[in-house]
Parts: structure tokens; C-alpha cells; sequence
């Protein structure tokens, strides 16, 4: 039987282990990490695409509230998580969880975008990301009820996602669905649009919803009022065919 050695020649065990080292410390280079949160990379292979029916589920609740756990303990923050506002998934070496919930930072009510890394087969779980939504100012009845030159500002746009707004479109959904014969249960997938007014001593607030029945997709117009109490009312729907 020939001897290993006079199979492969040394030299080229010593390139094929030289390549190989290179290969690793090229691998190891090239790992890095710019957020605040420490983590591995993720490999990136799917979009990102809303999750129908899981923004109100216990396990996408579980991940909202493990994202403000993580971030108060990194930050030394007093994050109180209140509800989920969207929920969306991408898939990568598992599923990253794109979330946008509601929470309270000293007594006020604020918006926050979360991403949390998930690998079920591992029992891995991660904070990879927690921000302020956006710089856009929550929406406030006060805010638009201050008179600019002596006049009420009017109807004015404001962030679709301002926990007000979403109370009003849940709110929508809800009468509509017990004013429907429908079996099928009507499901807000988005607000698309939105616009405010106060009046006097309640606000009004301009809707475009988009909505699932089924398979079914819709888009409605909706007008909701707001009383100095709290409650709402849907004053106004109508289907929007454009």
C-alpha cells in the first residue's frame, strides 16, 4: 500500500491549509456590528411582510414585551409596554420580528419600532433593534386645538400610527363588524391615511382604513369622533373605490 504522503504531495497540503486559514480570518474580518445591541449577524433572504392576524396574538404580545424588557435593561430605561400596534415578519436564519408598539415613557404614551431575532430550533431569541417610530409629534386634542391668527386650524394630517389613531380605527372596525350581517369578521390591516380636527370640546378624526374579510380586501372611509370623556363614535363609512 503507498504511504498518504506520496498521494499528496506536502506542498499542496500545505496551500490547501494555508487557504483554508486565510478563508477563516477573511470570514472573521468581515463580521461586524454597528447598533448598540450586541448580536450575530443574520443572513437577510426574505422581505419584509405584514403577519395578518398575529398583531393581537399572545406570542407577537410576548415578543413586544420582551423587546421592552431587553431595552430597559440595555438602556436603564423605564419603558412600560402597552399594546402592539403593527406587527410584520421577515425571514432570515429564522424569522425577524418587525414590530411598532406602544409604550409609556414617564406618563406619556409614545411609539416605538422593535426588531427581534428569532430562532425557535435553537431557543434563541434577541433584541436587535429598538427605536422611536419616527420624529413626527404624537397627535394631542390640544395640540390641534390651539388657535393659530385667531382661527381653528381645520382638518390636519397626523401620524397614522399615534395610539389615538389606532383607537379610533380599532374602534371603526369594531361597530362595523356589529353592524355587519357578516360571519366573516372584518380585520384592520392598515391606516393609510389619517387627518384630525377638534371642535369645540371633541375631536374628529378622517380615516382611510384598509381591511381584510376573508380573503377579501377593502378600503374604507371613516370618520370617528372623540367626546372630552374619551369615547368614540363612528359618525361616517363609506367604501373607497379609487
Amino acid at each position: 500500500m503507498r504511504a498518504i504522503d506520496s498521494v499528496i504531495p506536502t506542498p499542496s497540503l500545505h496551500f490547501f491549509f494555508f487557504l483554508l486559514f486565510f478563508a477563516l480570518l477573511t470570514l472573521r474580518s468581515s463580521v461586524g456590528d454597528c447598533s448598540e445591541y450586541d448580536h450575530a449577524p443574520m443572513a437577510t433572504l426574505g422581505g419584509v411582510h405584514d403577519s395578518p392576524g398575529s398583531q393581537n396574538s399572545a406570542e407577537t404580545e410576548a415578543l413586544a414585551r420582551f423587546a421592552v424588557d431587553e431595552h430597559n435593561k440595555k438602556q436603564n430605561a423605564l419603558l412600560e409596554f402597552t399594546r402592539v400596534v403593527r406587527a410584520r415578519e421577515q425571514v432570515v436564519a429564522g424569522t425577524l420580528h418587525h414590530l411598532t408598539l406602544e409604550a409609556i415613557d414617564a406618563g406619556q404614551k409614545k411609539i416605538y419600532d422593535a426588531k427581534v431575532w428569532v430562532k425557535p430550533w435553537m431557543n434563541f431569541k434577541e433584541l436587535q433593534e429598538f427605536k422611536h417610530a419616527d420624529d413626527a409629534p404624537s397627535f394631542t386634542s390640544a395640540d390641534l386645538g390651539v388657535k393659530k391668527d385667531g382661527h381653528k386650524p381645520g382638518w390636519q394630517s397626523v401620524p397614522t400610527h399615534d395610539p389615538q389613531v389606532q383607537d379610533a380605527a380599532n374602534h371603526a372596525i369594531k361597530t362595523i363588524q356589529q353592524r355587519s350581517n357578516s360571519l366573516i369578521p372584518y380585520e384592520l390591516h392598515e391606516v393609510a391615511d389619517a387627518k384630525a380636527e377638534v371642535i369645540d370640546d371633541f375631536a374628529k378624526f378622517n380615516l382611510l382604513l384598509k381591511v381584510k374579510r376573508g380573503e377579501k380586501e377593502e378600503k374604507l372611509k371613516v370618520e370617528v369622533h372623540k367626546n372630552n370623556q374619551g369615547g368614540f363614535h363612528l359618525n361616517q363609512m363609506e367604501q373607497d373605490h379609487s
